[in-house]
């Protein structure tokens, strides 16, 4: 009984956790915040402004220590999307995967588009499952966070 615990255990160690991916959602023009999100574990943690629908910039940042490990393999710093109904959608020729540069490149569109990845099926292959609020008002990713604390 302890031996298959004692694997269990050191394959859990083994997985590196996903560390503290950030995501800043942002009109096309790059003026309003329209939301914010942070990963802890395996768990990302968004807030949207729900009174918006249309197109969006997508911005994703990591750590230097992220990178250079390797955490997020094929992950672009910016992509296009759209806010819908209380949910993000992110235009992509293909969701990152294992390889190395497989999602490809975007074209910026000013219209909301028909189709999209969710994000929650975007960071699938990251291991990250979406945890998603929405606020009543846009702003700065600290203005959202200290109204969502409130």
């Amino acid at each position: 009984m302890k031996r298959p615990l004692l694997l269990l255990s050191a394959l859990l160690a083994l997985c590196p956790p996903a560390l503290g991916l950030k995501l800043t959602v942002r009109d096309p023009e790059l003026q309003t915040s329209l939301g914010y999100g942070e990963s802890s574990g395996g768990k990302f943690n968004v807030k949207l402004v729900a009174d918006y629908e249309g197109p969006v910039v997508v911005l994703f940042s990591q750590s230097d220590d992220e990178k250079s490990r390797g955490l997020f393999p094929g992950l672009k710093s910016s992509y296009d999307g759209a806010m819908r109904g209380g949910q993000l959608f992110l235009n992509s020729d293909a969701a990152p995967s294992a390889k190395v540069g497989t999602a490809s490149a975007n074209v910026r569109s000013m219209s909301v588009p028909a189709t999209g990845t969710s994000l929650g099926r975007f960071l699938q292959p990251f291991k990250l499952t979406v945890s998603l609020q929405t606020t009543g008002q846009s702003g700065s990713p600290m203005e959202l966070l200290l109204r969502a604390t409130r």
